[in-house]
């Protein structure tokens, strides 16, 4: 891994690297979920309990598509951190991967519209910091743009290009408390974030950033 440095290069997220102990059940799991497209994968066996710092998170069209995305999951091998049900956003819920990522799925519509799709309209990565305005100034330091910010609760950086994954910070506790898991944890993030203007560095939290080539990052 790299350090915190600042360098001339900038750093956009183009591709998120899931560390699993099974590459290839992980495989078949995604690819069941249906998000195979937007996630790598490698194996690892760095150890790791808890909380890991971090969520995935789908925005789709409506609750009918949001339980679809629950229910496959479920076949699949994922357990229910958090029923899907209405709140003041929208309607949402938290299933964990059987590799240990949880993934919220969500959308702003209380009622369908249309029917139920397996379309994805955003997906976003939710990393669980110490300190959110401190980590937005490190991430804006190496070029990435804020989309929208609320003060020391949330920010979302603007996407690197059409389909990427878009990054956005939480407290970690925050984080935790939104996925419905306890906060403490321990050991690797199994995470790695890729960049194609940036070289290999570490952010203030631990989350390790790796130069990727451009080919390999839309693969």
């Amino acid at each position: 891994m790299g350090n915190n440095e600042n360098t001339a290069s900038t750093a956009s997220l183009a591709s998120v690297t899931l560390e699993v102990a099974d590459a290839g059940a992980a495989h078949r799991f995604y690819a069941a979920f249906g998000v195979e497209q937007h996630v790598r994968l490698r194996e690892s066996a760095a150890p790791t309990t808890g909380f890991r710092g971090f969520a995935m998170a789908l925005t789709v069209s409506g609750p009918g598509t949001v339980d679809g995305f629950i229910a496959d999951a479920v076949a699949a091998g994922a357990t229910v951190l958090k029923p899907a049900a209405k709140s003041l956003w929208g309607y949402g819920g938290v299933v964990q991967a059987p590799d240990g990522t949880a993934w919220k799925i969500a959308t702003s519509a209380k009622k369908d519209t249309g029917p139920a799709t397996r379309e994805i309209d955003d997906v976003v990565l939710l990393l669980g910091v110490e300190g959110v305005k401190a980590t937005r100034e490190f991430y804006v330091g190496r070029g990435l743009t804020v989309a929208r910010s609320f003060g020391g609760k949330y920010t979302e950086f603007t996407a690197g290009g059409p389909g990427a994954v878009k990054l956005a910070l939480y407290k970690r506790r925050a984080l935790a408390k939104e996925v419905g898991v306890a906060v403490e944890g321990t050991g690797s993030h199994r995470i790695v974030l890729g960049s194609t203007g940036a070289a290999s560095f570490t952010d203030p939290d631990g989350f390790a950033w790796e130069s990727v080539a451009l080919a390999a990052a839309g693969s």
